[in-house]
């Protein structure tokens, strides 16, 4: 839980900070790379990562992913300009790939079927806590210290957890091998090329560049010759980074698109629900990011409780009932009234931390159940490695859809000269001499419109979400049962997946 805590905290402890970070360092033009940088060297090692956990243990790739992290931390701290920051947070993210694919294996590797959900619970309550807690710590180092000590309060919370995953994580001893482990480093190194500029195409696209550029055109292109080599690296490789396995067995192809979905879908309240908050509500800063975090407090509680529902009906069932939910709370917020109250957009998304806890755990759990200890490391990090993908497709999409529906509602504007861009829009709502009050109304309904849109769009990933599961996913999914810790063969454990 300490190593899913630097995983988890970073994203919001270091958000609070920017404009300390921008003001001493500069970059503004570039500072999103912060993020987007980070985001993009978790997604694209997360395959890598799966594959070398079930070849060498998870022990060693946790204890370097806690290292890698730490040493990305201390170079952030020290970082003099803008672009060695972003370079420095590529690092901490070639570390925090290894944190987020390798504790949730690690959990279904010590606990059996039956526990999994609390443990998986409480590595819910991290990412609760964290989005909580982050924003206001980052805040208060910026505010009353210095920006690098969001950097340097990973290290003491990175020692702990190094030093208890060294001594008390003792993984059982394997068969040796007949041949030496190999690591299929091409095929490693494609996947991440592709991975790369697939999402520097995703990010920076209708943002650095306009979408049909030839930036964009050039990035998406090459992305997808280097998938199609990928493709050709892996089908001959004798250990593929991504197996072809991982798609062509129903259940886990299914848990990863309907994942994949639920990436999609979580862009709306967690990228356009704050800016709704400011913008349309009229709420600061830290109570729009109340109206968030609620959606965190529920998730955990209904993860928890949701073997009660799966034990009974199964994982498929309980999963398809978690987004048939979050389906109608999606396509309840454009019905909103208009401006509202804080706690109509509250209500929505403690319902929505509800559905979607009942939707993903049972998921998680369910295909982490149906591989053997040689197989779930690379099962694990094809289902994140789909959901990170996409969240980075969904962030590109619905901020194309918003800013499309923002602009189309302002020609008609009573003022001239408003920004068409949303983000821009939202920091001119700030100031109150901005507009007129006919023009502020005019924009914050403008606004409402575009977030509206947005959220119709996440209720159609739902429904692809629930498609993956209709059509794809096995009524049983085939479960193995094997003792907690237990190794077995990757060969065993394909022998025994058949339905139930």
């Amino acid at each position: 839980m300490l190593g899913m805590a630097l995983a988890a905290i970073d994203g919001t402890i270091v958000s609070t900070a920017v404009p300390q970070i921008v003001g001493d360092l500069g970059g503004l033009a570039v500072f999103s790379w912060l993020f987007s940088g980070y985001l993009l060297a978790v997604t694209v090692t997360l395959p890598l990562y799966g594959k070398l956990s079930d070849t060498f243990g998870r022990k060693p790739v946790l204890i370097a992913g806690i290292i890698l992290f730490l040493v990305g931390s201390v170079l952030c701290a020290a970082a003099w300009n803008m672009a060695a920051l972003i370079a420095f947070r590529i690092v901490q993210g070639l570390g925090g790939g290894a944190l987020q694919g390798t504790v949730q294996t690690i959990a279904a590797d010590l606990y059996p079927l039956k526990e999994r959900p609390r443990i998986q619970a409480k590595l819910s309550t991290v990412w609760a806590t964290s989005a909580v807690a982050g924003p206001v710590v980052g805040g208060l180092l910026a505010g009353y210290a210095d920006w690098r000590w969001i950097f340097l309060i990973n290290l003491p919370v990175g020692a702990v957890a190094l030093w208890l995953v060294v001594r008390h994580l003792h993984e059982p001893s394997r068969p040796r091998p007949a041949a030496r482990p190999r690591v299929d480093w091409a095929g490693a190194l494609a996947v991440f090329a592709t991975g790369s500029l697939l999402l520097t195409a995703l990010v920076q696209g209708g943002v650095a560049w306009p979408w049909l550029s030839a930036p964009s055109l050039g990035l998406f292109g090459a992305s997808a010759v280097l998938a199609a080599l990928t493709v050709v690296i892996e089908r001959r490789a004798a250990e593929p980074i991504i197996p072809g396995w991982v798609w062509r067995r129903r259940t886990i192809a299914s848990v990863n698109l309907a994942l994949g979905a639920m990436g999609l879908l979580m862009v709306a309240p967690t990228v356009f629900l704050p800016t709704y908050a400011q913008s349309v509500l009229g709420l600061g800063p830290i109570a729009a990011g109340f109206v968030l975090s609620v959606m965190t407090l529920s998730w955990p509680v209904s993860a928890a409780l949701s073997d009660r529902v799966y034990n009974r009906i199964g994982f498929r069932r309980t999963a398809m009932i978690g987004m048939s939910a979050a389906l109608l709370i999606l396509l309840a917020f454009p019905l909103l009234p208009y401006p509202g109250e804080p706690w109509h957009p509250a209500l929505l998304m403690l319902l929505l931390g509800a559905a979607l806890g009942l939707f993903q755990l049972p998921l998680i759990v369910g295909v982490q159940s149906t591989v053997g200890w040689a197989e779930r490391g690379t099962t694990t990090a094809s289902v994140l490695f789909c959901r990170q993908v996409g969240q980075s497709i969904g962030a590109a999409v619905f901020g194309a859809v918003a800013n499309g529906v923002l602009a189309a509602r302002l020609l008609d504007a009573p003022v001239d000269g408003l920004p068409g861009d949303l983000d821009a829009v939202t920091r001119a709502l700030e100031d109150p001499g901005a507009f007129s009050a006919a023009a502020t109304d005019h924009v914050r309904r403008a606004v409402d419109a575009a977030v509206d849109y947005v959220y119709i769009g996440a209720a159609g990933a739902a429904a692809l979400a629930l498609l993956a599961l209709i059509t794809l996913a096995p009524r049983r999914f085939p479960i193995i049962t094997e003792p907690p810790t237990a190794p077995r063969a990757a060969g065993e454990a394909a022998r025994q997946d058949t339905p139930s």
